[in-house]
């Protein structure tokens, strides 16, 4: 099984990484930074690993290799992925350091760096210290959402490889193949999550996900008064809270029982107080996952409603384009007949403004609130 194989929708992408991958003697498409780019559900870390994977094994073929990159357990490579909002100088530095050492067993030392573009200008200047001047045989390879997400100087020295967001189609055989989902589920669910691949799965695969996303949908589309746009924030608020629970729950529970058994203490044991540091340090970054995935589920209802609303106008507008939301025809049809597209248009900017509004911390409750309300004034009573 080759390291590209689970990649979907990307073979430009694939293409230029295999080349640079090549142990073939003389290969000048090889450089030692990298920054691969795409929007959200393209695929930016898998590719990212694909290529860490093919660079440290002996060939693309190498099944330990990929198994032990895929485990973030391979000894030349280096990973910072963050739970935070922010990437931190600290996490940064530790990484530079280790950056310094030669490979101990493959042909590079690899270090990935996800969500590149959460990091602050002054850990970004630190990091470019090290893409100046890297060791001959370490290679850097940076995720971000685009290349402006960066400074221009860590810009300058990497070499960029765009992403596109994968077909329909290709996401639908991608769930077919790889997790077994029946081909009209797996279809209907990368419609849905507009061809992201990670929400696509979620959707295919649990039914609670689906019926959140359905949920949102009802509930802005219930919207007829300025209280219904009150209760409606709410709810929303609340949907976004049970998805990222659900998120982050099992994950949780799982990391506290590894912990408890690394420091030897047994389950449903008491904790020696020489050890609830550790614990306590452990709770403090679930806290901090908390905040950001629950920040990460307002924004995905916010991607559903400009889907819901997209699709509005689209039919408003006598398109002939499958709508993303066909699960819902009728209730498509009846808001298509209930408004104008002037009115779907200042909807879809207010949802817009909201999600703008969330990114520069204004508290997601204030801005779902003006959000519904602008969609209740343009809601026909």
């Amino acid at each position: 099984m080759s390291v590209w194989d689970n990649l979907t929708g990307q073979q430009d992408a694939i293409a230029t990484l295999r080349a640079a991958a090549s142990t073939d003697p003389g290969n000048s498409a090889m450089t030692h930074s990298w920054l691969i780019t795409g929007p959200p559900g393209s695929g930016r870390s898998n590719l990212a690993y694909a290529f860490a994977a093919a660079l440290l094994g002996d060939n693309e073929d190498d099944e330990t290799t990929r198994r032990q990159v895929a485990a973030r357990t391979h000894p030349d490579l280096a990973v910072l992925s963050t739970e935070r909002v922010i990437i931190t100088i600290d996490e940064v530095r530790t990484l530079v350091s280790a950056s310094q050492f030669s490979p101990s067993v493959g042909r590079y030392r690899v270090v990935v760096i996800e969500d590149a573009d959460r990091m602050t200008e002054r850990t970004s200047n630190l990091l470019l210290k090290a893409l100046e001047e890297p060791p001959p045989r370490t290679v850097w390879i940076l995720c971000a959402p685009s290349e402006a997400d960066l400074i221009p100087t860590i810009r300058s020295r990497v070499r960029s490889v765009r992403l596109r967001m994968p077909a329909v189609a290709d996401v639908a055989a991608l769930l077919e193949s790889r997790d077994g989902v029946d081909a009209a589920t797996a279809t209907i669910a990368a419609r849905e999550a507009q061809s992201h691949i990670g929400m696509a799965l979620r959707l295919a695969t649990n039914p609670e996900a689906r019926a959140r996303r359905r949920q949102t949908l009802q509930t802005a589309l219930g919207i007829r008064s300025v209280s219904d746009a009150v209760v409606a924030a709410g709810t929303l608020l609340a949907v976004a809270g049970d998805d990222a629970k659900a998120i982050t729950e099992e994950r949780d529970a799982q990391e506290r029982e590894s912990a408890l058994r690394s420091l030897g203490v047994a389950p449903g044991g008491t904790v020696p107080p020489a050890l609830r540091s550790q614990l306590r340090a452990l709770e403090d970054d679930q806290k901090r996952r908390a905040t950001r995935s629950l920040r990460d589920g307002i924004d995905r209802i916010m991607v559903d409603l400009l889907s819901l609303y997209r699709d509005v106008l689209l039919l408003q507008l006598g398109v002939d384009e499958e709508p993303i939301n066909e699960s819902i025809r009728p209730d498509l049809d009846a808001a298509a007949s209930a408004s104008t597209p002037a009115t779907t248009l200042a909807v879809m900017d207010a949802i817009s403004l909201a999600r703008r509004r969330i990114e520069s911390n204004v508290a997601p409750a204030l801005a779902l609130e003006a959000m519904l309300v602008a969609i209740s004034r343009h809601s026909t009573r």
